[in-house]
């Protein structure tokens, strides 16, 4: 009897739903799992009849569609240093073994032996990267990343140093008080560190000059024991304390004294160094207030050769090299794809999704941009199966099997019944 097809129907379509109902909590702490939920679809009825009487009679229901609800999974703290979680929409991008770009939520990443940054099903990990003593460009075409795992960096000369300090106003000339010593750790091409000295001299009111001298004994031409003067000038104030000469920028060269060291002893390239006496808002780093001479902060950016200490995760998606003397690098960045309609995307096994003809582009860029969410370091999003909910559309949908059931056992008696009536 074509009757049994509607029932039967209906077993399959409650069958097909526990099935989701049960991946589901299979996954209940899989890391960035999105649940499905089961959409059921009628099938087109039946009409009976003609003209105004005609009426509709139901030819059961289709298999259910589970469509995988892309929202916001709990964020868990980890501490593994090199675990993410993503708090916003994107998705990780990764690259299998056979080349297919992958989408996953999924930030419990691992570095091989060779530096790769993988997933933990072997999936490389796709972003910017750079090589040793690169300069890292976070744009462009994505690449599997690759970490240094080892290796020294390079020695980076000093090109810019500066000082702040305040000279006494109250100062007298000729007397102890009208000098003024500081020194300036500097970095030469060789990575070896230089003390140099800028010492400041009252010869006027509101005028000091300056003398920045190197040891003697570092230079081919030097004498031991006896400083080398390698930049001299005058510096002005006016009569509220405040640096006029040099004048600040602009042009570029003012505020700038050029200080440069030649001829090193250790076979160094020469220096030349920028003096830099206003900060980046043009406020002067020397006054001259009635206060005793000092130096409250001095600053270069010259970096001795290091060792790798470690490797680690940062905010961001930026993986961060430390090496000792307390020198950082941005060796990497994780890139983030953003999908229009996530709910297209196919699952892919491996906690790892793939676009399929429905899903819009992916745009590439980095985390917090373009409407792409934060990467938190030391934290994994949770699966977003939630177990009630689970086991309540689990009681739902077992009762609508058995409703099912019992309809085909009644329709069984009924034609029975039926059959009975010929005897």
């Amino acid at each position: 009897m074509p009757n049994f097809s509607t029932p039967l129907s209906g077993l399959q379509a409650h069958s097909a739903a526990i099935e989701i109902v049960g991946n589901n909590l299979a996954n209940l702490n899989t890391t960035g799992f999105k649940a499905s939920a089961a959409s059921f679809r009628d099938v087109i009825a039946a009409s009976l009849g003609a003209g105004s009487s005609v009426s509709e009679i139901g030819l059961g229901v289709q298999a259910p569609v589970g469509t995988r609800q892309f929202q916001q999974g709990s964020i868990q703290l980890t501490g593994g240093a090199f675990n993410a979680a993503i708090q916003g929409d994107g998705f990780f991008v990764v690259r299998d073994s056979v080349g297919r770009q992958l989408y996953t939520r999924a930030g419990n990443f691992k570095i091989d032996s060779a530096g790769n940054l993988l997933t933990q099903s072997g999936e490389s990990v796709e972003g910017w990267s750079t090589s040793t003593g690169g300069t890292l460009v976070a744009t462009g075409g994505v690449n599997n990343i690759v970490i240094p795992l080892s290796g020294t960096r390079k020695p980076v000369p000093t090109q810019n140093f500066s000082v702040d300090l305040n000279l006494d106003a109250g100062a007298v000339i000729a007397t102890p008080g009208a000098v003024f010593s500081t020194p300036v750790e500097v970095v030469d091409s060789l990575g070896a560190k230089h003390v140099l000295t800028a010492t400041f001299t009252k010869t006027a009111a509101n005028t000091w000059d300056y003398d920045v001298t190197i040891p003697g004994a570092e230079l081919t031409a030097g004498t031991v024991g006896t400083p080398s003067s390698v930049k001299t000038g005058t510096l002005t104030f006016n009569s509220s304390g405040v640096l006029t000469t040099p004048a600040p920028p602009p042009p570029a060269t003012n505020g700038v004294v050029n200080v440069p060291v030649s001829g090193l002893k250790n076979g160094a390239a020469n220096l030349s160094m920028s003096w830099s006496l206003y900060d980046a808002n043009m406020n002067p780093r020397v006054s001259q207030y009635s206060q005793e001479s000092s130096a409250s902060a001095t600053a270069q950016d010259g970096l001795i050769a290091a060792e790798l200490l470690q490797i680690s995760l940062s905010d961001g998606g930026k993986i961060v090299a430390q090496y000792t003397g307390g020198r950082q690098e941005v060796v990497a960045q994780i890139a983030l794809a953003s999908i229009a309609n996530p709910d297209s995307l196919a699952g892919a096994g491996d906690n790892n999704f793939e676009v399929t003809s429905r899903t819009a582009e992916p745009t590439i860029g980095t985390a917090d941009s373009g409407g792409r969410g934060k990467i938190l370091s030391g934290s994994l999003e949770a699966s977003t199966v939630d177990i009630a909910k689970e086991f309540t559309n689990l009681i739902v949908y077992q009762r609508g099997y058995q409703a099912n059931s019992r309809v085909i056992t009644t329709l069984d008696e009924l034609s029975q019944e039926t059959i009975n009536l010929k005897r």
